[in-house]
């Protein structure tokens, strides 16, 4: 093994941001290797960072022996290469049958339903932990979760009821390879009903959605109403759809023999993105969800797409150093647990989310796998941000900055 850490896709966007922060923050001695099809372009990022002892790998997505040498020299790897439905199964497998440490930024349910069925045990198995959605957005709804579960539990509250994360604060750009994987899933259901059903159920990325145990009310929300707690307007969010289902997820692995319920057995679970008070607020949510309602339209109608592809980014591009800087999120959860104790969490950060902040989740997980592995999960599986880091990965995010706390409410 010649590695500690390899960035898969290291001179994409996101990749380049990721490979940016690694340098400046992968401890002395970790031995990091940049990974990708073009030699020449690696040796560039290498030059840019300043990281002459970084080797250099060539892989790619579509040779499988390239992968399976790329697992079996390194002990974790970052994906940054999407969409995953199109190119990211085989390093997903190779990562699964070598037993190394894995992460990624998919926000795709049918990857990761897929990913589930066919390398969950086999990653069970080798010991590999295979953490998907370690980036915006879906990161910060697993954490903010996980943070009111511990604090329940600490307090001996009882399992968490209805919860709602709102977004309270949001500016930055949505990342060309976020648009193309919406394309990429929103082409499969539309050419397979059998897909289609699998990614409307709230319960797609359980461990079983057949036996899962349900609690009513888990649709996804559409409509705009005045949330009760903040009496202020609300609109339905654009990852909602795949973030509530990542944390039904991490619930449903949270179980064991101490905690058979999870996060509690009547736990419900929506997202929201708050919009503000009186007329302005209603006018900019029924806006937001007309928004997405053309969104929907544009990426889903072959006549309509190249207006999608005028309006927002392609695959590779993204925002200028300043407004990467510009940017900012926060992401505000509320409990009731079932001893009737109520918890807010928090958690955000300066940064554009797909991007700033991104690279930063991502490099954090991987150093929390790399550097601090025994206190990770000690099981392998398609795991959860949540699961498979939790804690560890709460303390590195505030020291770079995050915001990620929780109190009574």
């Amino acid at each position: 093994m010649s590695s500690d850490l390899t960035l898969f896709g290291a001179t994409g966007f996101v990749g380049r941001l990721a490979a940016r922060h690694l340098a400046a923050q992968a401890p002395p001695g970790l031995r990091v290797t940049l990974a990708g099809r073009s030699r020449e372009r690696l040796e560039q990022v290498r030059w840019e960072e300043g990281r002459a002892d970084w080797e250099l790998q060539l892989a790619d997505s579509s040779d499988q022996e390239s992968l399976r040498e790329l697992a079996r020299s390194t002990r974790v790897v970052i994906s940054t290469v999407g969409p995953y439905a199109r190119h990211g199964m085989p390093l997903l497998e190779a990562c699964a049958q070598e037993g190394t440490d894995y992460v990624d930024l998919t926000g795709e349910v049918l990857f990761v339903r897929d990913a589930i069925d066919r390398v969950h045990e086999t990653a069970a198995a080798t010991g590999a932990r295979l953490v998907v959605s370690c980036g915006f957005d879906s990161m910060p709804s697993d954490l903010a979760v996980h943070l009111l579960h511990r604090a329940a539990q600490d307090d001996g509250a009882g399992g968490l009821t209805d919860t709602t994360v709102l977004v309270t604060r949001l500016r930055g750009g949505v990342s060309g390879g976020t648009v193309d994987s919406m394309r990429e899933q929103l082409r499969v259901v539309h050419a397979d009903q059998e897909l289609a059903r699998a990614a409307r159920d709230p319960y797609a990325l359980a461990p079983d959605p057949a036996t899962e145990p349900r609690v009513p009310g888990q649709r996804d929300s559409t409509a705009v109403f005045v949330e009760q707690d903040t009496g202020l307007w609300t609109a339905p969010f654009l990852m909602a759809s795949y973030n509530t289902r990542l944390v039904r997820r991490s619930h449903a692995l949270a179980r064991s023999d101490q905690d058979p319920d999870g996060y509690g057995a009547r736990f419900r679970y929506r997202e929201l993105m708050v919009t503000g008070s009186g007329g302005r607020g209603r006018c900019r949510a029924e806006l937001i969800r007309a928004g997405l309602g053309a969104l929907w339209l544009g990426l889903s109608t072959p006549g309509l797409s190249w207006l999608v592809d005028r309006v927002l980014p392609s695959p590779g591009e993204g925002p200028s150093p300043q407004q990467q800087a510009e940017g900012h999120f926060e992401m505000v959860a509320r409990t009731t647990t079932e001893g009737g104790r109520r918890y807010v969490s928090t958690v955000g950060a300066q940064g554009d989310p797909g991007y700033a902040a991104t690279s930063v989740m991502i490099g954090q997980a991987a150093l929390a796998l790399a550097v601090n592995g025994e206190r990770c999960a000690s099981v392998g599986g398609v795991l959860t941000p949540a699961v498979a880091m939790g804690d560890v990965l709460v303390d590195r995010l505030r020291d770079q900055g995050f915001t990620v706390q929780v109190k009574p409410d």
